[in-house]
């Protein structure tokens, strides 16, 4: 099994005919991926590499029977472009588009919540599930099939950890890039619930960072709910307070939300909490060990 996407997934790319929504899907079609259909609206009829595309991801679904999306939109039509995809059915809607106001996210959640799509992002790399399907941007050839899985507020990270990993022939079931925006879709909760619940996952990496208190809540979850060991990592140990940091979620206010307090939360409970990418590769080695 897989979390989220697995063979079966078939991906409409909404932005294909733009750069990076044409390197990325022909990458991921590489991978294994079925990128079904594209969309920009205007270039019905055209194709990139073979990849049919349609003006809407309505007529897309429609020829195709595409479940998922991944969008490649810019800030300014990304969030219509995710109404549009759960207008149309996805199951799952990958967004990697930066930089979409937070109050256009705000609704774009709340909208969703009444539709039964699940949204990954924005501002993230995406999900794969290593030797099945890559819906996003993560690197293929640093993963690695196998029982571990990882959930992470930052994109660069997941690689790291990820190649970590996989030099030690620890290999993952999914990987979930969530994003590092103050509003998103799938966090850690829902991640971690599905890690729980999936017989080929056998323990689970959550890398956080400073800001909101996301990691906090997630310990609470942990702790009342998973019978799977965890690992963390939280970034940003010498970040100055009041100063954002990478992304737009990761701002200390006050006493809350620091990377310590936020090891002290899964550390409080159980969880190791690994100080570099590496450490925390060895914490995962021994605890499968």
């Amino acid at each position: 099994m897989a979390i989220l996407i697995d063979e079966a997934t078939r991906v409409v790319v909404q932005g294909i005919t733009g750069r990076e929504g044409t390197f990325h899907a022909l990458r991921d079609r590489a991978y294994g991926t079925q990128v079904v259909a594209g969309v920009t609206p205007g270039k019905a009829g055209q194709d990139v590499d073979g990849i049919p595309v349609f003006d809407t991801v309505a007529e897309a679904v429609a020829e195709t029977h595409a479940n998922t999306s991944l969008i490649f939109v810019p800030a300014r039509g990304a969030s219509e472009a995710i109404l549009e995809a759960a207008d149309a059915g996805m199951r799952l809607i990958v967004c990697i588009t930066e930089g979409i106001p937070v109050r256009d996210m705000a609704t774009v959640a709340s909208y969703l919540r009444g539709h039964g799509a699940a949204l990954i992002g924005p501002n993230c790399p995406g999900v794969i599930s290593p030797g099945k399907s890559n819906v996003g941007i993560i690197p293929g050839e640093i993963c690695a099939p196998g029982s571990v899985g990882l959930v992470s507020r930052s994109g660069t990270l997941t690689y790291q950890i990820v190649h970590e990993l996989t030099q030690r022939r620890i290999g993952q079931s999914t990987c979930v890039g969530m994003g590092g925006d103050p509003v998103h879709g799938i966090g850690f909760i829902e991640s971690l619930e599905r890690f729980e619940d999936d017989t080929e996952t056998d323990m689970v990496v959550m890398i956080g960072e400073i800001g909101g208190d996301d990691e906090e809540r997630a310990a609470r979850f942990i702790h009342d709910n998973m019978s799977k060991p965890v690992v963390g990592y939280i970034a940003g140990f010498t970040a100055p307070p009041g100063k954002r940091m990478g992304h737009a979620g990761a701002i200390v206010t006050g006493s809350s939300g620091t990377a310590q307090a936020k090891a002290d939360a899964l550390e409080a409970i159980g969880v190791k909490v690994g100080r570099t990418p590496t450490h925390v590769a060895d914490l995962v080695a021994a605890a499968l060990a």
